[in-house]
């Protein structure tokens, strides 16, 4: 993906009517880009200095360049490479080119520690940036304090963020964990498991979603954590606890697909079957299908994600005044071999078993 060279005229102008006006270029911007939050005086000031330049306010607002910025990743995931193709598609359609980085920073710090990319620092040539991977508030601050157009990925964002100025896309996690959930459920599954790591957005969500249609069914939700960003370690070491544990388990729900192949590792080093001996469902639907048996999970749109997200922030920079939307995409329940129906025989034999049987 490969921005076009604009011509000289094309590139000249925040920076020529900063220095010609003494004012910032983050202020030039928002004038030229319509905003109203700028003072009349200082407005009046920046449009005499663009007509003494020959650059003109209309031209700007034609099709730039945005970034798609993938945060804390050291890699680009199958869900976030579809989002950047449904982003890059819309863009592409509109005329505008997208760019890719990956940006590692500390959550920990304030947002005053932080310094942008390079890249976002080119204020000229770039418009608005899509937020990818794992992006904490503190980022979220800075690139408000910068006034610079963003949309964000909901689900990945870590912690509380609830004061947000642009616009956030989310994928329905919730409502896919509670339809893997009910379905568990309508097999006859009383011992359910949500393997994943909770500390992290998109697994919590899908955690929630559980928690809620075990409760409502008037079952205990249980869960077996690890605390790694390696989901397929999750699922075999999360797997491998809850086996040691002793307690009676039916069915796992893994958080996502990955860490479904770390469940059905770890249920075969054990001697266990599945579906006859553990149904085994997934989330997010990028390897389901290529497992044996192919999982039950949720399939996720991260191209409908990635391309309502390049509309949103579109829309945005030629509107900065807008008021902040969030939207959210459906999921949809895709059913394979790896769950079963649970046998009352099943019930009680799992129930039946010491700790010292179930960790063979």
């Amino acid at each position: 993906m490969k921005a076009t060279r604009a011509g000289r005229k094309g590139s000249l102008g925040l920076k020529e009517i900063a220095a010609a006006t003494s004012v910032s270029v983050a202020t030039v911007s928002r004038v030229l880009n319509g905003s109203s939050r700028v003072d009349p005086a200082m407005r009046k000031l920046v449009l005499e200095a663009a007509a003494r330049l020959e650059i003109s306010p209309q031209r700007r607002n034609k099709p730039g360049s945005l970034v798609f910025l993938l945060n804390n990743r050291s890699a680009l995931a199958p869900f976030h490479a579809s989002i950047l193709v449904g982003a890059e598609a819309y863009c592409a359609a509109h005329g505008w080119d997208l760019f890719f980085f990956s940006f590692q920073y500390s959550p920990n710090v304030s947002s005053r520690e932080l310094h942008l990319p390079k890249v976002l620092q080119r204020r000229d040539s770039v418009r608005g940036v899509i937020l990818a991977g794992d992006t904490s508030p503190n980022f979220l601050e800075l690139l408000e304090q910068k006034e610079i157009s963003y949309v964000v990925l909901g689900n990945n964002i870590l912690g509380e963020a609830t004061e947000l100025k642009n616009d956030v896309v989310f994928s329905d996690e919730t409502r896919g964990g509670g339809d893997v959930s009910r379905y568990l459920i309508s097999l006859g599954h009383q011992h359910i498991w949500f393997v994943g790591n909770t500390r992290l957005p998109w697994f919590a969500r899908y955690y929630d979603g559980y928690r809620q249609s075990m409760e409502e069914a008037g079952l205990t939700p249980r869960f077996s954590s690890i605390d790694s960003k390696d989901d397929t370690e999750i699922g075999y070491l999360g797997t491998k606890y809850l086996l040691s544990t002793g307690e009676p388990v039916t069915a796992i729900f893994a958080g996502n697909d990955a860490t479904a192949c770390g469940v059905y590792k770890g249920l075969r080093e054990q001697g266990w079957r599945i579906p006859e001996d553990i149904s085994v469902a997934g989330c997010n639907d990028t390897v389901g299908g290529l497992l044996y048996p192919g999982l039950t999970t949720i399939r996720e749109f991260p191209e409908q994600v990635g391309r309502h997200m390049a509309e949103l922030l579109l829309e945005r920079i030629a509107n900065p005044n807008l008021e902040p939307r969030r939207l959210t995409i459906p999921t949809e329940f895709i059913r394979r071999d790896s769950c079963a129906a649970a046998s009352a025989a099943q019930q009680k034999f799992n129930e039946a078993l010491p700790p010292s049987a179930i960790s063979h």
